[in-house]
C-alpha cells in the first residue's frame, strides 16, 4: 500500500498518496475516515494471479502427461 498523509492547505485538508494530492475535504476527521475506509477496501480485495506463466503444478502436470 502506498504511503498516505494528510496536510492542511488553507481551510481544507488534502489527502496525499506519496507526493500526489488525491482528495480534498473540509475536516481532518473525515479525511482520516476516508483513508481508513479505502485501506480496508484495498486489503479486502483478492490478490490478482500473476501473469508470469504457468505455476509449478501446471508444469508438472504437463510433464507427466
Amino acid at each position: 500500500m502506498k504511503s498516505y498523509s494528510i496536510v492542511r492547505i488553507g481551510d481544507d485538508y488534502v489527502v496525499r498518496a506519496d507526493d500526489k494530492n488525491i482528495l480534498k475535504v473540509g475536516s481532518r476527521r473525515r479525511a482520516v475516515q476516508l483513508v481508513t475506509d479505502a485501506a480496508e477496501l484495498l486489503n479486502a480485495q483478492p490478490q490478482p494471479e500473476s501473469d508470469a506463466g504457468p505455476s509449478e503444478v501446471e508444469v508438472e502436470r504437463n510433464e507427466v502427461s
